[in-house]
C-alpha cells in the first residue's frame, strides 16, 4: 500500500515538472525612460491572450505557464506611449527583460482601467488602501508641499485626532498597535506633533500599502494596522531635485546618478537625499499672531538619504538611514522633545533560471521621547534595536506562494516621576523571531489566500500561532465579495496615560511581569496584547466611472495591557495584603471594535471626487468598569475633490471637508487641596502649601463637541523647459474657522482649540 502511494506522489509531481518544462516563462522590471524610476501597477500582458498582470512596487512582473509560440509583449500605462514587443517563447524558457517606456501625451484610459479590473478579481484587496504618490497630491496641500499625514486622515477607517498633537487611530487600535515600516525598517513615530507634517517627504515616496485591518501572514508584531511604504531610488540618468518653502517649512531634495543607467549596461547606481526643516514657531509670531501670540510652538528638522546599486538584470540593494528630530514647548503645559534616527538595507535578487524573487532587509533605528510638564509628572522613553527578513516568492501562474523569517530584537527603557519625586523606572530586553506561509489560489470566480504566521517572542517564551485567511468570490465583473480572518499578537505597550489632558508622550515598553495575576477571575498566562479581526464586504464598479467599496469589521482586543490608573500603593512586601489593581503598575483589558466603513470613488480624467464614511463603536473593559477610550469617534466624514483646468492642466485645485463626532473624556467632578509632601512622610502639612487636586468623574463619560474643517488649495504649474518647472500653491486650513476643541484647563476652564484659518502661500522649483 505505501509502495503504491509513493508511485501516486512521484506520477503527480513528474506530470507538475513535466507540464512546467512544456510551458515558458517570461519575467523582468519595467522603469520609466526619463529617470528609470521603477514603473508601480504598469499592466504587461501577451496581446490576444490572458496572460499578464501588473508591475509591483518595484516594477516586477512575471507571466508564466506560456505555452511555446510567438507573442506580442504589451507594456502600457496612463500617460505613457504603450510598448510592443515580439517575443517567442519555447518550451522551458525563462525569459528576463528590462523595459523602458515613455511618457506621452496620449493617455491609454481604457486599456489601464481594462488592467485594474482584472487586479481586482485576482487580488483579494481586503482592507488596504493603495497609495501612489498622485493620490498623495490629490488631498489639499498645507503650506504647499503635500504630506502623507495629511493622506492618511482620508483613508477609511482611520480617526485623527487634530492638528496639534495629532495621533491616527485605526479601527479602534492606538498608534502603539499601528506599525509602519518604511523599506522594511520599523519606524516609532512616523508623525510630528504638528499633525499636519509626517517625517517622510512625499517626494521620496514610491507607493505605500496601508492595511487597517485583516493583513496576511507576511505582517505582524501589532494586533491593528500595517503601513507598509516604498521609497523611490534616486534619478539614474541625471541630477535633478527640488527646492520648496512656505511659511511653515522649507526643504531641499537633490538625486542623481552615481553610474547612469543605460539600456544593455552592466548596471547602474544612484543617490536620493532630501532634509526639511519647520520654522512655524518663529514666522507664526507675525503671520498667525491671532493663533497664539507667543507663536505657535512646533518646530522640527528631517535628514533621510538613500544609495541603490541596480544589476543589468534588475537586482537591486540598497543602503539607507535617517534622522528626524521634534521639539513642542507649550507656554505653562509642558515641553516635548524626540528624535529618531535609523540605518538600514534591503535587496530585491532575481535569481537566473528560477522562477523565485527573493528581498530581504536588515535595519537598526533608535527612538528617544522626554516630556516635562508643569506639574511635575516628567516622563521619558527610549527604544532603539535590529530588525531583519528574508522572503522568498514563487510564481505560477496567477497563482503564488510566499514564505519568510523575521529577526527583532530591542531594548526599551521608561522613567516617569511623580510630584511626590518618587521614580519609577523600566529596561527591558527583547527579542522575537518569527516565519510565515502564504498562498494565492486563483480561480475563474474565486480566489483564496490562506496563510500562517508563527511567532516566538524568545524574552517572554512565550510561541504565537496565527492563522490568517482571505477570500474574493466575483459574482461578474463589476461584483465581487471579500473576507478575511486572521489572529494577531504583539509585545510592546503604550508609556501613555489616559488621565493626559494633553495626549503628547507616547512612549515604548515590552510587556511587563507588573501585572495583575488574575482578571475577572481568570488566571493571567501572557504577557502579549493579542486580537482577532473579522472582515466581510464587496467591491461594485458602477456606471459613470463610480467605484464603491464597503466593508464591515469585527476587531475582538482579547488581551490589553495599559497603565494602572487606579494605582494608589507600591508593590512591595509592605503591601502584600492590598489588591492588585491598587498597586501593579499595568492592568489587563480587554475590548472590542466594530463598525462600517464605506468609500465611493469617482475618477474620469480631469476630475477626482473621493467620499469616505466610517461609523465604529470601540469599548474597553479593565475589569471594573466598562468605557470608550478617548479616540472614540462614532461617525467620520470625509470628502476630497480635486479638478485640474487651464492649458496642460496646468492649474489643480483640491479640497477636503472632514467631519467627526465628539471624542470622550473625563469630566472635573471638584477640586480639593493636594498637600506637597516634599520632605517625605514627616512633612509638616500644616505649615506647607498645597495645590489643588482634581475630583475625576466616571472615565470619559462627557463626550467634548463636534468637529468639521475644510481644507482648500490651487497650485499653478510654470513650464520653463522640458525638466525645470515652479509650482505656486495657495492654501488655507481651517477656512471657515470653526473652534475645534483642543483641550480644556481643568483648574481655570480656559479653552484651548485647534489651529483656526491658516492661509499658506509656498512655491517650489523643480529642475
Amino acid at each position: 500500500m505505501k509502495n503504491r502511494y509513493f508511485l501516486v506522489f512521484w506520477l503527480i509531481l513528474f506530470s507538475v515538472v513535466t507540464s512546467h518544462a512544456q510551458n515558458g516563462e517570461i519575467r523582468g522590471f519595467v522603469y520609466e525612460k526619463d529617470n528609470s524610476e521603477p514603473s508601480i501597477y504598469t499592466s504587461v500582458f501577451l496581446s490576444g491572450t490572458t496572460l499578464g498582470g501588473q508591475t509591483n512596487l518595484d516594477g516586477f512582473f512575471n507571466i508564466s505557464k506560456i505555452p511555446p509560440g510567438n507573442y506580442t509583449l504589451m507594456v502600457t500605462s496612463v500617460g505613457f506611449d504603450t510598448l510592443k514587443m515580439a517575443i517567442e517563447v519555447k518550451a522551458g524558457d525563462m525569459l528576463t527583460k528590462k523595459l523602458y517606456i515613455t511618457k506621452s501625451t496620449i493617455e491609454m484610459k481604457e486599456v489601464v482601467i481594462s488592467a485594474e479590473t482584472e487586479a481586482k478579481k485576482t487580488d483579494v484587496r481586503v482592507s488596504v488602501n493603495k497609495i501612489t504618490p498622485k493620490e498623495i497630491k490629490q488631498v489639499p496641500t498645507i503650506g504647499g508641499e503635500p504630506d502623507l499625514a495629511q493622506y492618511l486622515q482620508v483613508v477609511p477607517g482611520v480617526v485623527f485626532s487634530g492638528d496639534q498633537g495629532g495621533q491616527l487611530y485605526i479601527r479602534g487600535g492606538t498608534p502603539i498597535q499601528n506599525k509602519l515600516l518604511l523599506d522594511g525598517m520599523i519606524i516609532y513615530n512616523p508623525f510630528h506633533s504638528i499633525g499636519l507634517y509626517s517625517v517622510l517627504d512625499a517626494d521620496i515616496i514610491r507607493g505605500a500599502d496601508i492595511y487597517t485591518g485583516g493583513f496576511n501572514a507576511e505582517y505582524g508584531d501589532r494586533i491593528s494596522s500595517i503601513m507598509d511604504i516604498t521609497t523611490r531610488d534616486g534619478n539614474k540618468n541625471r541630477l535633478s531635485g527640488k527646492v520648496a518653502a512656505n511659511p511653515f517649512t522649507a526643504k531641499v531634495l537633490l538625486e542623481g546618478p552615481l553610474k547612469k543607467e543605460t539600456e544593455g549596461a552592466e548596471g547602474s547606481s544612484s543617490f536620493i537625499l532630501t532634509g526639511k526643516t519647520s520654522y512655524i514657531d518663529q514666522t507664526s509670531k507675525t503671520l498667525y499672531p491671532y493663533a497664539d501670540s507667543l507663536g505657535l510652538p512646533y518646530s522640527f528638522n528631517d535628514l533621510y538619504g538613500k544609495i541603490s546599486l541596480n544589476s543589468s538584470t534588475g537586482s537591486k540593494f540598497n543602503v539607507f538611514g535617517f534622522h528626524y528630530t521634534d521639539d513642542v514647548e507649550y507656554f505653562h503645559v509642558a515641553d516635548l522633545g524626540w528624535k529618531s534616527t535609523g540605518l538600514g538595507t534591503n535587496f530585491v535578487l532575481l535569481p537566473g533560471g528560477s522562477s523565485t524573487l527573493i528581498d530581504g532587509n536588515f535595519a537598526y533605528s533608535n527612538y528617544d521621547i522626554s516630556l516635562t510638564e508643569s506639574d511635575g509628572f516628567n516622563r521619558s522613553s527610549s527604544i532603539s534595536g535590529f530588525n531583519a527578513g528574508l522572503t522568498f516568492n514563487y510564481f505560477m501562474g496567477k497563482d503564488e506562494f510566499k514564505y519568510g523569517i523575521e529577526v527583532l530584537g530591542f531594548n526599551t527603557a521608561f522613567e516617569y516621576s511623580n510630584v511626590l519625586g518618587t521614580k519609577y523606572e523600566q529596561e527591558e530586553n527583547t527579542t522575537e523571531l518569527a516565519g510565515f506561509l502564504k498562498y494565492k489560489k486563483v480561480w475563474d470566480k474565486v480566489v483564496i489566500e490562506p496563510g500562517i504566521r508563527l511567532n516566538y517572542y524568545s524574552s517572554l517564551s512565550e510561541f504565537s500561532i496565527e492563522p490568517r485567511f482571505g477570500i474574493k468570490y466575483n459574482i461578474n465583473d463589476k461584483l465581487r465579495f471579500k473576507g478575511a480572518a486572521g489572529m494577531y499578537s504583539q509585545n510592546l505597550v503604550a508609556a501613555a496615560s489616559d488621565r493626559d489632558v494633553v495626549n503628547l508622550f507616547y512612549g515604548f515598553l515590552s510587556g511587563s511581569d507588573n501585572l495583575p495575576k488574575e482578571f475577572k477571575g481568570e488566571e493571567v498566562t501572557t504577557r502579549l496584547q493579542k486580537a482577532e479581526h473579522l472582515i466581510a464586504g464587496f467591491e461594485f464598479d458602477l456606471p459613470f466611472h463610480l467605484t464603491m467599496n464597503i466593508e464591515g469589521y469585527f476587531k475582538n482586543f482579547s488581551q490589553l495591557e495599559n497603565l494602572n490608573r487606579d494605582k494608589i500603593y507600591a508593590d512591595d512586601a509592605q503591601h502584600t495584603s492590598k489588591p492588585d489593581i491598587q498597586k501593579k503598575d499595568f492592568i489587563i483589558e480587554v475590548g472590542d471594535a466594530k463598525g462600517v466603513d464605506m468609500t465611493l470613488k469617482y475618477e474620469h480624467k480631469k476630475v477626482y471626487l473621493w467620499f469616505v464614511y466610517g461609523l465604529c463603536y470601540v469599548t474597553r473593559d479593565d475589569g471594573i468598569r466598562e468605557y470608550q477610550p478617548n479616540f472614540d469617534r462614532r461617525h467620520n466624514i470625509n470628502i476630497v475633490g480635486s479638478y485640474k483646468f487651464g492649458s496642460k492642466d496646468s492649474w489643480q485645485a483640491n479640497a477636503r471637508w472632514n467631519f467627526g463626532s465628539p471624542f470622550p473624556f473625563t469630566q472635573s467632578q471638584g477640586y480639593y487641596e493636594l498637600p506637597q509632601l516634599s520632605g517625605g512622610i514627616g512633612s509638616n502639612i500644616n505649615t506647607s502649601n498645597g495645590q489643588i487636586g482634581t475630583y475625576y468623574g466616571d472615565l470619559n463619560k462627557g463626550r467634548l463637541s463636534y468637529f468639521h474643517r475644510l481644507d482648500i488649495s490651487i497650485q499653478k504649474t510654470l513650464h520653463f523647459s522640458k525638466r525645470s518647472t515652479l509650482e505656486i500653491t495657495a492654501g488655507a486650513s481651517n477656512v471657515y474657522n470653526r473652534e475645534n476643541i483642543f483641550y480644556v484647563d481643568r483648574l481655570s476652564g480656559e479653552k484651548v482649540y485647534q489651529l483656526p484659518v491658516i492661509p499658506t502661500l509656498g512655491a517650489s522649483f523643480n529642475f
